[in-house]
């Protein structure tokens, strides 16, 4: 069955019947997320190694700018785990990229600790202020995560701090979410469609383990502008919305996506 055909079932199937409750309740689209994974659509840009679809940012804007047209949560969700996945499909581990592509995982982006916006958000997303503090093989990240989208529904988290071992730059995390002492409140914030479960979480610390970083330490900045601006540029703009973190960093030109 081809990714196309897969989508057209699932929105029919799974996300269309569920779309007044989930804008008046606030309520997640937990069923419009197990349907995606069920077909391979939560896996559609892993690689075909580890079960996945091998397909891109051109076909991941396709299936987000098509489940926009009828759920903005399940597509804001979908935008996220995308963005997250092209950081895990370079330096996030055999295992979880095996279960995004067996549709059992879902992660999400959580990079956001500013609520100011413009030119400012910009500048926090590449300056973290989330420490990160290192014993032995454990690390303990510190912060508080803002608009993340699927908070406290994903199954982990693309996560950015402060390097351990260099004073500039930035480091990534994959941070799962059954981490001891990670926090999302009960009531989701205004930010996001309803339903996104869009939301703030808390680390107090949360600790992981140090093999859980996505990338070389102080790495983070690059990846972030080589890898998930310009995924997060394509999908924003494939469901119509203007991310409210891409206003003042480089990134290259949308045209230039689709060799992404």
């Amino acid at each position: 069955m081809s990714y196309r055909t897969a989508l057209a079932e699932v929105l029919a199937r799974a996300v269309a019947p569920c779309v007044q409750v989930t804008r008046t309740e606030g309520r997640f689209p937990r069923g419009a997320v197990t349907a995606f994974g069920a077909t391979g659509l939560l896996g559609l840009t892993v690689s075909t190694e580890f079960g996945g679809a091998g397909l891109g940012l051109p076909e991941a804007a396709e299936v987000v700018a098509r489940t926009a047209r009828v759920c903005p949560a399940t597509a804001a969700v979908l935008r996220c785990h995308y963005a997250a996945v092209a950081v895990i499909e370079s330096y996030g581990s055999p295992w979880v990229r095996g279960e995004i592509a067996a549709g059992r995982h879902l992660s999400t982006l959580a990079l956001v600790e500013d609520d100011t916006g413009g030119q400012e958000a910009e500048a926090h997303l590449l300056m973290p202020r989330c420490t990160a503090v290192r014993s032995g093989g454990v690390v303990a990240l510190r912060a508080r995560k803002r608009r993340v989208v699927a908070a406290g529904e994903a199954d982990s988290y693309v996560w950015s701090s402060r390097p351990l071992g260099t004073p500039d730059g930035l480091s990534l995390w994959g941070v799962p979410a059954h981490a001891p002492d990670l926090f999302v409140p009960a009531r989701p914030d205004a930010a996001g469609p309803p339903g996104s479960a869009t939301s703030t979480v808390f680390a107090d610390p949360v600790l992981v383990p140090a093999d859980a970083r996505l990338g070389p330490d102080g790495g983070g900045h690059d990846i972030v502008v080589r890898t998930v601006l310009p995924w997060m540029r394509g999908l924003w703009t494939a469901a119509g919305a203007r991310s409210p973190h891409l206003t003042a960093v480089e990134v290259r030109p949308a045209d230039s996506l689709a060799a992404s």
